[in-house]
Formats: C-alpha cells, structure tokens, sequence
C-alpha cells in the first residue's frame, strides 16, 4: 500500500515506512521531528525541473511526463520502494502546500501502475 502525505503533518504508527521523495529538506523542520525511515533525493525531479513547474497546476500534464522521463533512470530505487509498498504500508512524504500536484502523487501513480498499491 502506498500512502501520501505532507511531512509537516505528525507521523503516525500506520504510515509504515516514511520515505522523503523531496530534494530539499523542508524548511524549519528538523530530522528528529519528521521521523524519517529514509531520504530518497535522487527520486526527485532536477532542480531545473523543479524551478520550472514551481507547482503551477497549468504546467501539472508536462511536469508529469518530464519527470517520469527523469524518473526512467531510477529503476533500482523505484523497485525498492515497490517491495516496500509490497511488504506493508508506504509513505511518501512530500513538502510541498499542494497536495494533488507535486512529485509525490507521481511516484505513487508510477508504483501503482508496477502492480502494487
């Protein structure tokens, strides 16, 4: 199962394991609050990716087609993180204020699409 949520929200014991999908540590929040199982940064989109979309829904169809082009080359990570969601509870946690169009929503539609969530 493969869960979002926003790492500003309090952890919980059914969150599973809390993955980070962010490249940037999320602002005024310190390591021991968020809990984290693991930091996987380089499952984000590139900082030009990044700064370009900067979560402007209008760009939200061609944010996802260029980050699942950037997101190609991580198979490795992207399985691990499907044999977790295969083992229990997942959850990627993201720090952006918009919760329908960020890389997290991606991820989690790209590792439902492999057969697990």
């Amino acid at each position: 199962m493969v869960r979002l949520k926003r790492i500003y929200d309090e952890p919980a014991a059914q969150d599973g394991v809390r993955v980070l999908v962010d490249r940037l540590w999320p602002r005024g929040l310190s390591k021991d609050k968020a809990q984290l199982d693991r930091w996987d940064k380089e499952l984000a989109p590139s900082d030009q990716l990044r700064r370009w979309f900067g979560h402007d829904p209008e760009k939200w169809l061609e944010f996802r087609e260029r980050y699942c082009k950037e997101l190609a080359g991580q198979g490795a990570l992207l399985k691990d993180l499907a044999e977790l969601a295969a083992r229990g509870t997942l959850t990627l946690l993201y720090a952006a204020k918009d919760e329908e169009h960020n890389n997290a929503v991606v991820l989690k539609e790209l590792l439902e699409d492999s057969g697990i969530g």
